[in-house]
């Protein structure tokens, strides 16, 4: 008996694969099918590599040939399997967020959060509108460093929904478990309680149109990062280091947990905190304390863009103590040095937006000799 494939067509059109709502042939799980006689060859190509499905498909497609073709038919079912491609970014998008930059640091104490702060209100000086995470949940900082401990996140109406509105100072949106605790009080969370209250500040909130979105991380390589990576389409991370041996060791691998294939977040470089320290009674003096380039030269050996570097300054301790980031400081050398490093920042962003997948860029002009970053 000679088998037609108009017939065979239509059995297949009556089965389907295992967690797919569409039949078979309409899917197009079906690739080819070749008669020879009473012969019969099928090739599938599924999504999923797993034996119970692969097997379900082949006995159902040689059942059904049987049952409503030829009950005599020799049937030969090839199955291969092409797993979808992972995306680039991960995450779910936040409609009016335009970039989200994740500022880590392998290790504790490198200033990372002071260094976040700062980024933040230089690029709300350039005219960007900016929001500010606090994903620090166990050490949350940022709103005594934005002097606005005492507030509380309102409660506002969007859409018929209820989101929590969040607190801003000098032209920085920013929410933080700090929020929401007593100043006395530590957070003992486990990983998922943790993970769900960052959700909530992230997709529960009206963060509103904003260029940028900056997030303090936790020191390390753990279950917040993950969980960050996981929720969000982060556009780019970038380490904060010292330059001593140890703190380079752990920063190492913060760019290592970035560039992992999982993972795959841009790592837009590398900032050179405490570079230096100059006695004010000695301005012309640099004492190199923790080391000299390190973050410099491990920039290098990653190839990754290095930042810029800051000086080991008092009054960067102090700004942040009383509330005031350094960066808020008109004409002096460290407004200057963070004006550096953010236009560096924002220009990788740039760079990075040019050359992967979006999350949506930025249109931003950078104008040789000229320290002024505009925004189209």
């Amino acid at each position: 008996m000679k088998l037609d494939k108009k017939d065979i067509l239509a059995a297949l059109e009556t089965i389907s694969v295992s967690g797919e709502g569409k039949n078979m042939v309409e899917s197009g799980a079906v690739k080819n099918i070749m008669t020879f006689g009473d012969e019969v060859v099928v090739d599938l190509v599924l999504s999923t590599p797993a034996l119970h499905i692969k097997k379900r498909a082949e006995v159902d497609v040689m059942k059904a040939i049987h049952d409503k073709v030829y009950a005599k038919a020799k049937v030969t079912v090839n199955i291969k399997v092409e797993a979808p491609e992972k995306p680039e970014i991960k995450g779910k998008n936040i409609p009016g967020i335009k970039n989200i930059i994740a500022v880590a640091s392998g290790k504790g104490g490198v200033g990372k959060s002071t260094v976040t702060a700062n980024l933040a209100v230089t690029l709300a000086k350039m005219g960007f509108k900016v929001g500010l995470l606090d994903a620090d949940i166990y050490g949350p900082s940022m709103p005594m460093m934005f002097d606005v401990a005492a507030e509380r996140p309102l409660s506002v109406n969007i859409d018929g929904k209820s989101k929590m509105k969040p607190v801003e100072n000098y032209g920085v949106k920013l929410l933080s478990i700090g929020f929401f605790t007593k100043p006395d009080q530590a957070v003992v969370w486990r990983g998922p309680m943790a993970a769900k209250a960052l959700n909530q500040m992230i997709f529960d909130a009206a963060w509103g149109e904003l260029d940028f979105m900056l997030i303090d991380l936790p020191p390390g390589t753990g279950d917040i990062h993950l969980s960050i990576m996981q929720s969000m389409p982060i556009t780019g991370a970038v380490i904060v280091s010292t330059p001593q041996n140890v703190a380079l060791a752990d920063a190492r691998k913060g760019v290592a947990m970035f560039q992992q294939e999982s993972i795959n977040v841009p790592v837009l470089g590398i900032i050179e905190n405490m570079a230096f320290f100059t006695p004010e009674e000695l301005p012309d003096n640099k004492y190199f304390i923790f080391g000299k380039d390190g973050a410099r030269n491990l920039a290098d050996d990653l190839k990754v863009p290095f930042l810029g570097e800051l000086p080991l300054v008092q009054s960067i301790r102090e700004a942040g103590d009383i509330g005031r980031p350094a960066a808020l400081q008109i004409a002096t050398p460290l407004e200057a040095a963070f004006e550096k490093i953010t236009q560096n920042v924002v220009q990788e962003t740039v760079n990075r937006n040019k050359s992967l997948p979006p999350t949506e860029a930025v249109k931003i002009t950078t104008m040789a000799g000229c320290s002024a970053v505009k925004k189209k």
